[in-house]
C-alpha cells in the first residue's frame, strides 16, 4: 500500500468518523430521553399506587362501618388487585434502588438490567456458578476424606466462605432485578457464610479431627443433591418459562418451589436427607462440645447448623402443605406425621454408622425409597382429587 492509497483510506475513515459522530449523538441524545422517561414513569407509577391506597382505605372504613358489600364494590376489589399486578410488571421495567446489603458492598451503583435477554443471561451465569462450585466443592470434600492434609482442608473451607459471600451479593443484584426467591433461603446463604467463616478459623485440634469426616460427608452429599436439583429443577423452569408460566429471574434454590409438583416424587427424600444431615451435624457438634479441648467454635456451630436444619425443613415443609392443600388438606397433616416418622428412623440409623458403611449405605436408601413412594402415594391421591372436584 503506497502513500496515496493510505490517503484514501483516510478520507474513508474521515467520512466513517463523521457517522460515528452522528450515531453517538443521536445515542447521547436517547439516552436522555430514556432517562427523563424512567423519572416520568416512576412519577405516575407512585401516584396510581398512593390513589389506589386511598380508595382501598375508603373500602376499609366502609367495611368497617358495617356498609354491605355489593357488585359494584367486589368488581372494585378486583380491579385493584389486577391494577396492582399490572404496575408490577411495569415496575419490573424501570431500574430499582439498591437494597441496604448492597449499597455497603457496592455503594450507590446502579445493578438493574432492563434488558431481558441480559437478564436471562445474568441468571443463567448465577446457575452455572453454583454448579460448578458445587462440582469443585465435592471433589475437594472427596479428597480430604482420604487425604489428611491441613492446607486442603483449609482450601475447601476458604472456598466455602467466598462461595457462599457471592452468593449472597449475585441473589441481591437478582432481587434487584425483579427474582421472587424467598427471604429464608436468603438468609440461609448469609448464615452459611458465617459457618464457613468460623470452620475457617476453627484450630486444627482432637475436636476437629472427630469432626472433619462428618463435615466432608456433607458437603459431598450436598453437591450431589445440589447437582441433581439443578438438572430437575433448570428442565422445569425451562419448560415452564417456555409456556409462559414463570418469571425470567425465577432461579433454582436449595429448597422446593410450590409450582415443582409434578414428577417431584424422587428428589424431595434427597433434600430433606440433607436437613436431616444438617441436624445430625448440630447434634455431633453438641456431643463434640463436651469435649476438654472444644473451643468456643464447636457450639456456635452447631446453634448455626441446627437453626440452618430447622429452618429448611419447616420453610419446605410449609410450601408442601399449601399444595396439597388446594384440595385435600388432611393429606398435608398425613405428609408431615410420615415425615416426622422417617426422621426419627434416619436419625437413628445414623447412630449406628461406625457399623458400617455398606450397611449404612444400604438403610438409608431403603430409608429414601419408602419415602419416595410415600410422597408418590400422596401425589396421585392429590390428583385424583383433583379431577374428582373438576368434574363435580
Amino acid at each position: 500500500m503506497d502513500i496515496e492509497e493510505c490517503m484514501k483510506e483516510w478520507e474513508d475513515l474521515i467520512a466513517d468518523y463523521k457517522r460515528l459522530e452522528t450515531i453517538n449523538k443521536d445515542y447521547a441524545t436517547k439516552l436522555e430521553e430514556v432517562g427523563e422517561l424512567q423519572a416520568a414513569c416512576m412519577k405516575e407509577l407512585n401516584h396510581q399506587r398512593y390513589r389506589m391506597s386511598v380508595i382501598t382505605g375508603a373500602l376499609k372504613r366502609l367495611e368497617k362501618k358495617g356498609v354491605t358489600k355489593d357488585e359494584r364494590v367486589s368488581n372494585l376489589e378486583k380491579e385493584i388487585m389486577k391494577r396492582k399486578a399490572m404496575l408490577h410488571e411495569i415496575e419490573a421495567t424501570l431500574p430499582k434502588q439498591n437494597s441496604l446489603y448492597l449499597k455497603i458492598i457496592l455503594g450507590n451503583v446502579n445493578v438493574s438490567i432492563l434488558n431481558k435477554n441480559d437478564k436471562f443471561k445474568y441468571k443463567d451465569e448465577y446457575e452455572k456458578f453454583k454448579l460448578i462450585l458445587s462440582a469443585i466443592a465435592f471433589v475437594l470434600a472427596v479428597a480430604n476424606l482420604y487425604i489428611d492434609f491441613r492446607p486442603l482442608q483449609l482450601i475447601l473451607i476458604f472456598l466455602l466462605v467466598w462461595y457462599y459471600c457471592t452468593l449472597t451479593i449475585r441473589e441481591s443484584i437478582l432481587k434487584v432485578n425483579g427474582s421472587r426467591i424467598k427471604g429464608w433461603w436468603r438468609l440461609h446463604h448469609f448464615i452459611s457464610t458465617v459457618v464457613a467463616g468460623i470452620l475457617l478459623i476453627w484450630p486444627q485440634n482432637e475436636p476437629w479431627e472427630e469432626f472433619r469426616h462428618t463435615f466432608m460427608w456433607f458437603i459431598a452429599y450436598i453437591s450431589v443433591v445440589q447437582y441433581m436439583q439443578f438438572r430437575y429443577q433448570s428442565g422445569v423452569l425451562y419448560r415452564l418459562k417456555a409456556l409462559g408460566a414463570r418469571h425470567n429471574m425465577d432461579i433454582t434454590i436449595e429448597g422446593f418451589h410450590s409450582w415443582m409438583w409434578r414428577g417431584l416424587s424422587y428428589l424431595l427424600p434427597f433434600l430433606f436427607g440433607g436437613y436431616i444431615f444438617q441436624l445430625y451435624i448440630a447434634y455431633t457438634l453438641c456431643h463434640i462440645s463436651y469435649h476438654p479441648e472444644a473451643t468456643w467454635q464447636v457450639p456456635a456451630l452447631s446453634i448455626s447448623f441446627l437453626m440452618i436444619g430447622i429452618g429448611n425443613t419447616a420453610t419446605t415443609l410449609m410450601v408442601i402443605p399449601q399444595k396439597l392443600n388446594e384440595q385435600v388438606s388432611y393429606l398435608a397433616a398425613l405428609f408431615l406425621v410420615l415425615h416426622c416418622c422417617n426422621m426419627y428412623t434416619i436419625l437413628q440409623t445414623l447412630k449406628k454408622k461406625m457399623q458400617g458403611g455398606l450397611k449404612l449405605r444400604y438403610k438409608l436408601r431403603a430409608i429414601a425409597y419408602r419415602l419416595s413412594n410415600e410422597i408418590a402415594v400422596l401425589e396421585q391421591k392429590w390428583r385424583q382429587n383433583k379431577v374428582e372436584v373438576k368434574s363435580e
